[in-house]
């Protein structure tokens, strides 16, 4: 898969796909109307983005910036996965310029599924702000955001740092925030959020 493009990642997928028998994705994916699925499980992405990445090893950060750019618009959710995945494998080059682009991403509704949100905090958002903590309150201030998927990652994507102990007070001003949202992902959110913290000091949950 050298110099893979997005039409390539995309035939890769669809050889890969699954008849989804009795599955109704709409259970789990309300309000995502236009996502579309392979039926690819979680570890044949994985693999399919470590393919990529070994059969590159000229690229960079930016060449799978460039990749997950093009497939990130892609309508499955797996297509979405590959990308992300791609990208997290560069992890030791993520610069702070990068937050803005995927932010963009969320904003931009490119994003606009749980799933998605998730892994993009994950893999991504939760790495960058472990190696770049400087940039914990640029994320904390998306609470406010009009877009769902920004606010949700204003939380999801703290979690990274908060289970190394890090960013404890910042969780707790997110939870805080974002009490108020009347979205039930984010209510999950929140709690996951507060799970995480009452990990690390439950004393402090309990004072909550």
């Amino acid at each position: 898969m050298r110099d893979v493009t997005a039409a390539v990642v995309t035939a890769r997928l669809q050889s890969l796909a699954r008849d989804a028998g009795s599955f109704d994705a709409a259970r789990y994916f309300r309000g995502t109307a236009d996502l579309r699925f392979h039926n690819v499980g979680t570890p044949a992405v994985r693999a399919l983005a470590r393919d990529i990445v070994h059969a590159n090893p000229h690229w960079t950060v930016d060449d799978a910036m460039a990749l997950a750019d093009v497939l990130i618009t892609d309508p499955f959710l797996e297509a979405k996965a590959v990308g992300i995945e791609v990208v997290g494998r560069y992890r030791r080059q993520f610069a702070p310029a990068l937050l803005a682009r995927w932010k963009r991403w969320l904003a931009h509704g490119l994003a606009a599924n749980w799933a998605t949100t998730d892994l993009l905090c994950g893999t991504l958002i939760g790495p960058l702000l472990v190696k770049v903590p400087t940039l914990v309150p640029d994320v904390c201030a998306w609470h406010a955001h009009r877009v769902l998927w920004v606010r949700r990652a204003s939380a999801v994507g703290l979690l990274p740092a908060i289970r190394r102990g890090l960013v404890l007070e910042a969780g707790y001003d997110v939870a805080a925030a974002l009490h108020p949202d009347t979205h039930d992902l984010m209510h999950k959110a929140v709690g996951w959020l507060l799970r995480e913290l009452g990990k690390r000091d439950p004393a402090r949950l309990d004072a909550y």
